[in-house]
């Protein structure tokens, strides 16, 4: 078997029908500021194109890019039989879960009615995509 190279997870990609929305519900929730932004290309609709947040310089964590997809159907979670299941989550670490949990309301998420932990808040955000807000 040959050796294993350098492969570093750098960023994560989340399709959506409103990408530069998207980008500044995370830029405000996150306090990062989106990084790059583009319009549609030629002949496609206003809300297509793509953004990209990025952690402050000298910062660490992780890119989160925002992908335009014209086929996006709102994910279901928890998961249900023939419903859009969610691709990935987000997982945000927190000091103070309700003072988190009211900061990601304020910013335009929404608290799901499923809530399997005690010190998880699951929440989703404007285009149906779950995240977990926890201590820890």
């Amino acid at each position: 078997m040959p050796s294993r190279p350098r492969i570093q997870a750098t960023s994560v990609s989340l399709s959506t029908p409103h990408p530069r929305r998207l980008a500044r519900f995370y830029a405000d929730l996150l306090g990062v500021e989106v990084a790059r932004s583009e319009g549609p290309r030629e002949g496609e609709p206003a809300e297509a194109g793509w953004a990209q947040l990025r952690a402050a310089a000298g910062a660490t964590g992780m890119t989160i890019n925002l992908e335009w997809d014209p086929h996006f159907v709102r994910p279901v979670w928890p998961s249900t039989p023939g419903e859009q299941q969610p691709q990935a989550h987000l997982d945000l670490a927190v000091d103070d879960l309700e003072q988190a949990q009211a900061w990601a309301l304020a910013c335009g998420a929404s608290t799901h009615p499923h809530q399997p932990q005690q010190d998880v808040r699951v929440m989703v955000d404007p285009d149906g995509h779950p995240f977990c807000l926890f201590t820890g």
